[in-house]
C-alpha cells in the first residue's frame, strides 16, 4: 500500500490510523503548493484532484476522501480496535462523528481560515461557527475520554488532526478545557506521537 500525505494536513488522520492499525505501507510526501512529490513527479498525474490523502492499493487502484479512507483503514485493525463492525450501533456512532468532523470542523477551517483572499467577515463567521462546535465537543468530552465512548477510534484521529489546526491559526482552546485535555490525551498516544515525528511536526525527543 502507498499512502500519499502532506505534513499536518487532513491526511494526518489517515496516517495516524495506519500506524495505529499496524498496517504495512509506504508513505509518500506531497508538496501541496507545487503538487509535486519529493522526487519532482507531478502529483496531479496520480490524483487529478490534487489533494491528500490518497491511498494506492496493491492492485493499483487509488482511493481518496478522509472519512472513507478512515473507515477502510479502521477495518484493517484487529478486533475492531479502531472502528466497530458494520451494522452495529457502535459503528454508527463513529461514522456520525466522522461526518461531524468532516462537515462542521474540517470544512469550516478550510478554506475559510487558510486562504488570505477570504474576506474578514467570512473568516469571522467561520471562527464563530467553530466556537459553537468546540463548545459542543467540550460538553461531550466532559463525560467520556473519546468521541464515541471510552475507546480511541478513527473519528478521534480525524478530530485531533483538524482541531490541531487551531495552533497555527492561533485559536485559543482555553475556553474549552475538556477539549484541550482531549487533545493532550491523544497527543500522548505512542502511535500518534510516532505519526507526528514521521511527518516532521515534532522532534524525537
Amino acid at each position: 500500500m502507498k499512502f500519499y500525505y502532506a505534513p499536518g494536513a487532513c491526511s494526518m488522520a489517515v496516517h495516524i490510523a495506519l500506524i495505529e492499525a499496524g498496517v504495512d505501507f509506504e508513505a509518500i510526501k506531497v508538496d501541496l503548493k507545487t503538487h509535486t512529490l519529493t522526487n519532482g513527479d507531478d502529483f496531479q498525474r496520480i490524483s487529478p484532484r490534487g489533494y491528500v490523502p490518497l491511498i494506492e492499493l496493491d492492485d493499483g487502484s487509488r482511493h481518496t476522501e478522509v472519512a472513507a479512507l478512515l473507515q477502510y483503514v479502521g477495518d484493517l485493525a484487529p478486533n475492531g480496535r479502531l472502528i466497530a463492525p458494520a451494522g452495529t450501533l457502535e459503528r454508527l456512532r463513529v461514522v456520525e462523528w466522522l461526518a461531524f468532523v468532516g462537515t462542521e470542523l474540517h470544512k469550516t477551517f478550510s478554506p475559510w481560515l487558510f486562504h488570505d483572499d477570504i474576506h474578514e467577515s467570512a473568516r469571522q463567521l467561520a471562527r464563530e461557527r467553530l466556537a459553537k462546535r468546540f463548545a459542543e465537543l467540550d460538553d461531550t468530552l466532559a463525560s467520556r475520554d473519546y468521541l464515541s465512548g471510552g475507546l480511541f477510534t478513527v473519528a478521534d484521529a480525524y478530530c485531533y488532526t483538524v482541531v490541531n489546526w487551531s495552533r497555527p491559526l492561533k485559536i485559543d482552546l482555553a475556553a474549552y478545557p475538556q477539549l484541550k485535555a482531549y487533545m493532550t490525551r491523544i497527543s500522548k498516544r505512542p502511535k500518534v506521537r510516532e505519526t507526528l515525528i514521521a511527518e516532521g511536526l515534532v522532534k524525537t525527543l
